[in-house]
């Protein structure tokens, strides 16, 4: 497959082809992003060292508050950023073209569920409608206007439209989506508790400061028992990838084969972390072609053998953001 075909393409990866990719994009990426390049020469990191995946160094992500981290020369289509709780500052996404986020989220989504045309998609993601370049809604807003199934939206603060419409759903048996940021979702469990056989809650992370702050397996826990329902899945994703990771039950992430999770130790950034043990989280993201695939993140988890991981908070100088801030 020719790299740069990569953002265009559904292919399921292969190991040897993903350590291929990612040994080609990063040769690329430290050519042609000046970012990525000068953090390499501060490390002074010699680039005939990588011969597997293991070798690549990974830009801590905070350099997307403070710089343009892209890849080649284009003018973005689109600029997508954080949200910040605490003013310190956003992380901006460059996107040369959203045409190429838009196969990735639908990849990632296909992935794990099928084909997302055929849900009826239903947005409670009230804080991220309130800011204007949400990745987020970008990804929902594609699902509802080219889900196959009527009655697919945004409901921001309309919990008693949206309960009719699940309502509706659930007696037509159609297969439902509810994506929703945490707090909302428990604003409306507790206004209009019942009983859902055909939705699949898919929550989104983050209090944002609106409620008290639990664990993810509690709030499981309550969403569980007001929709009497056995699993509550959630979306790994944030502002500086294309793509996204989904746990659909018990709060264990799995991947798409263009994505991979790589711990490393959480005071030793350049060493790698233990399978099963507490570690930083690294993050390839092959559809990243026109930023950087390779991202230290500030997230705290525990990575398992088969690359299934966990999220369980975040490093303690992070500023709080939008996605998945519950500690496990």
């Amino acid at each position: 497959m020719n790299l740069f075909e990569l953002q265009n393409s559904r292919h399921v990866f292969d190991a040897n082809q993903f350590e291929l990719l990612c040994i080609k994009t990063f040769l690329y990426q430290q050519q042609h992003n000046s970012v990525y390049n000068q953090y390499l020469q501060h490390l002074k990191f010699d680039i005939a060292k990588v011969k597997h995946i293991e070798h690549i160094p990974f830009l801590p992500i905070d350099f997307f508050k403070t710089h343009h981290v892209k890849t080649g020369d284009f003018n973005e289509e689109v600029v997508f950023e954080s949200s910040s709780t605490t003013g310190i500052g956003v992380s901006k996404h460059f996107v040369n073209s959203t045409q190429s986020y838009i196969n990735s989220f639908i990849s990632s989504f296909n992935f794990f569920y099928q084909d997302f045309t055929e849900y009826c998609h239903l947005a409670l993601l009230p804080s991220y409608l309130e800011r204007q370049n949400s990745s987020l809604v970008f990804q929902i807003n594609h699902f509802i206007q080219n889900s196959k199934i009527e009655g697919s939206g945004f409901y921001k603060d309309n919990h008693q439209a949206l309960f009719e419409q699940l309502k509706a759903n659930e007696f037509n048996k159609i297969p439902t989506i509810l994506w929703g940021v945490t707090y909302a979702l428990l604003d409306f469990a507790d206004q209009y508790p019942f009983s859902l056989k055909h939705t699949q809650i898919i929550e989104t992370g983050g209090m944002k400061g609106k409620r008290k702050e639990l664990t993810r397996n509690e709030v499981h826990e309550l969403l569980k028992k007001a929709f009497e329902i056995s699993d509550i899945a959630s979306e790994y994703g944030m502002t500086e990838l294309f793509s996204q990771a989904y746990a659909i039950k018990n709060g264990v992430f799995q991947c798409p084969s263009q994505m991979k999770v790589i711990g490393r130790e959480i005071n030793d950034p350049f060493h790698l972390g233990q399978i099963n043990k507490n570690v930083a989280l690294n993050i390839i993201d092959l559809s990243n072609q026109d930023s950087c695939a390779f991202i230290a993140t500030s997230d705290l988890g525990k990575v398992y053998q088969d690359g299934s991981f966990e999220v369980l908070g975040r490093i303690d100088y992070s500023d709080t953001r939008g996605c998945n801030l519950l500690i496990a």
